[in-house]
C-alpha cells in the first residue's frame, strides 16, 4: 500500500495464487498493496449483510471499508465488498479461525484508537485520503503512539487483514466469499475444470468458465476442522 500500486497489479498478484485460494487457511500468505482509490465514492450500493456469526457491526463495517480501499470498485468491476470478503472473515473467524478472533478484537480497536489521536475520528468518519494515509501508516508498522494498543508490530495486523480480504475475494465460494464468482472473473480465472477441449489446449478458445464451487465435483471433499481449547492442535477430517 505504501507504494499504492494500481488495481491492475493488484489483480497480476491475485492471479498467481487464486487457483489454489480454495478455502480458509491460517496462512495470510497472499499479499498485495491496496489500489489506489483517489477520492473515488462508491459507484454501487452496499450489498445487504447476513447475520454476524463473529463479528460486531461495528467491527464489519470497519472491515467492509478496509476491504473496499485494498480491492475497490470501478470501472473494471465489483470489488471486495461486492464479494462478500468480509462475510468470509467473520464466517472464518467464527469456525476455521477462531483462534485469530482476539486479532481481529485487539487490532481494529486499536485502529480506530489511532484514527482518533491522529485524524481526529472514527476511521468511518475520515476522508478517502485520511483513511488511505491511515491505513499506509498500518502496514509500515508506524501506527504507534499513547495506549494505541496493537497486539506486537500494526505491520503484522494488516498482513493479517490483507490476506484474509484476497482469500474472501479470490477464494472458493463455498467458503462465504468471491459471490457470484466476481473475483474469479476480475481476474479471468475459469474455475476448476476436469476436463478441456482440445480447442483449448491448443489455447485456440478462451477456457470454458465453471461457475461452482470446486466442492460441487465429487472429486474434492471439503475439510471439516474441529476447533480445540487454547494450545491443542486442529485437526481436519
Amino acid at each position: 500500500m505504501s507504494q499504492t500500486p494500481t488495481r491492475r497489479d493488484l489483480l497480476k498478484l491475485a492471479g498467481a495464487a487464486a487457483g489454489a485460494a480454495l478455502g480458509p487457511a491460517s496462512d495470510t500468505g497472499a499479499a498485495a498493496g491496496a489500489a489506489d482509490a483517489g477520492q473515488r465514492t462508491r459507484s454501487r450500493p452496499r450489498p445487504p449483510r447476513d447475520p454476524l456469526v463473529a463479528l460486531t457491526p461495528t467491527e464489519a463495517d470497519v472491515l467492509d471499508r478496509i476491504a473496499e480501499l485494498l480491492i475497490p470498485s470501478d470501472e473494471h468491476g465489483p470489488g471486495a465488498t461486492e464479494a462478500r470478503a468480509v462475510r468470509y472473515i467473520d464466517r472464518a473467524l467464527g469456525g476455521a479461525l477462531a483462534d485469530q478472533r482476539r486479532a481481529y478484537t485487539v487490532g481494529l480497536a486499536a485502529l480506530e484508537r489511532y484514527a482518533r489521536q491522529t485524524r481526529g475520528g472514527p476511521f468511518l468518519s475520515l476522508s478517502e485520503t485520511q483513511q488511505n494515509s491511515l491505513l499506509i501508516d498500518v502496514e509500515s508498522g508506524t501506527a504507534t503512539g499513547a495506549n494505541v494498543g496493537f497486539d506486537g508490530s500494526s505491520a503484522a495486523f494488516f498482513t493479517l487483514v490483507r490476506g484474509h480480504v484476497m482469500q474472501g475475494t479470490f477464494g472458493d465460494p463455498l467458503y462465504g466469499g468471491n459471490e457470484g464468482f466476481v473475483g474469479w472473473d476480475l481476474i479471468g480465472y475459469p474455475g476448476v475444470r476436469t476436463a478441456v477441449t482440445p480447442a483449448e489446449q491448443k489455447l485456440l478458445s478462451p477456457p470454458t468458465r465453471v461457475r461452482k464451487s470446486a466442492y460441487d465435483s465429487p472429486m474434492f471433499n471439503k475439510a471439516i476442522v474441529h476447533v480445540k481449547p487454547a494450545g491443542s492442535d486442529r485437526d481436519a477430517d
